[in-house]
């Protein structure tokens, strides 16, 4: 193995790990301390932020969120990166500061003739998030919420916090998933004190703290089980059903296919019986088409349907 090929496997070793020491080296790149030491300081150069630690517990850490080293990356791969970044538009990402900066960053790593084709592109390819009229434009801020990137920081250290919302109530809570939909960002979540699953916009969420207990991974698995309802809504979609199924479908239903080619599926969903619950989704199973066999449906559900569309 040449000196380059090693120096770039120790650096992904390095990148992997918040710390690590010269010993941990030596065993596994099987290299003397000297030989390790010598490793270190050329990394460093490379612009891999180290900061060494001394004593018995000591060692090197590596700085967050400081300019990484040099990563080669074929001219594909960043057409790829820069695609995906604007598919990205009005999506509020979190750890996002300049969408400017970011894109030309990308520009600048490939050639003038292949930058113009990139620009053609961003005009030319349209995405959920895009303005049809103007791509460039951005119909919100593109910064995102501060109690995302709180809540983001919260859910990297444990997945049980403690949020208020803009009625001034605290939960204790224990976070499932964070997700964006309808255009905005939505947080799942079991309150530990009645043991409900919840689904609230992220734009009601005042605060992010830290909870007052945490629990492990398997006790908030059992809660989770505890939380989820048994279905109420039982339905069989045929062909075109389920391709519209995966033209749009809201985050909390899921599809289980009949079939090895995915044209048949079973929907088993709780629906709970508020008003807006049922008009939405009585109006989404209308989306769906004709296709669709009812197997089972609340009593509320059915005479929405008959009243809406009888």
């Amino acid at each position: 193995m040449n000196k380059t090929t090693r120096i770039n496997l120790i650096m992904r070793y390095i990148n992997n790990r918040s710390q690590f020491t010269l010993k941990e080296l030596m065993q596994e790149f099987d290299i003397s301390r000297s030989t390790a030491i010598r490793y270190v300081r050329t990394i460093e150069d490379l612009g891999l932020p180290l900061v060494s630690e001394p004593g018995r517990n000591g060692g090197y850490v590596v700085m967050r969120n400081q300019v990484l080293p040099a990563i080669h990356f074929t001219t594909d791969e960043i057409k790829m990166m820069f695609i995906a970044f604007m598919a990205t538009r009005n999506q509020q990402l979190p750890y996002l500061t300049s969408r400017r900066t970011v894109t030309e960053k990308l520009l600048g790593l490939i050639p003038i003739t292949q930058q113009d084709d990139l620009l053609v592109l961003s005009q030319q390819l349209v995405f959920d998030g895009t303005h049809p009229q103007n791509p460039n434009l951005l119909d919100r801020a593109d910064l995102p919420d501060p109690v995302l990137e709180a809540l983001i920081q919260q859910l990297l250290i444990s997945q049980c916090m403690q949020v208020t919302d803009n009625h001034g109530q605290t939960y204790q809570i224990a976070v499932t998933h964070l997700y964006h939909e309808q255009s905005q960002w939505w947080l799942e979540f079991i309150k530990l004190d009645t043991t409900t699953l919840v689904q609230l916009p992220l734009a009601k969420i005042t605060g992010v703290a830290a909870a007052q207990n945490d629990l492990d991974p398997q006790t908030i698995a059992d809660k989770l089980k505890a939380a989820t309802p048994k279905p109420n809504v039982v339905l069989q979609l045929g062909a075109t059903a389920v391709s519209r199924f995966k033209r749009y479908h809201p985050f909390s239903l899921s599809l289980a296919y009949t079939d090895p080619y995915q044209m048949q599926g079973i929907l088993r969903h709780y629906l709970p019986s508020t008003t807006d619950e049922i008009a939405f989704f009585g109006d989404w199973l209308q989306f769906l088409g004709e296709d669709v066999t009812v197997v089972q449906i609340p009593a509320a559900l059915r005479d929405y349907l008959k009243r809406r569309y009888n």
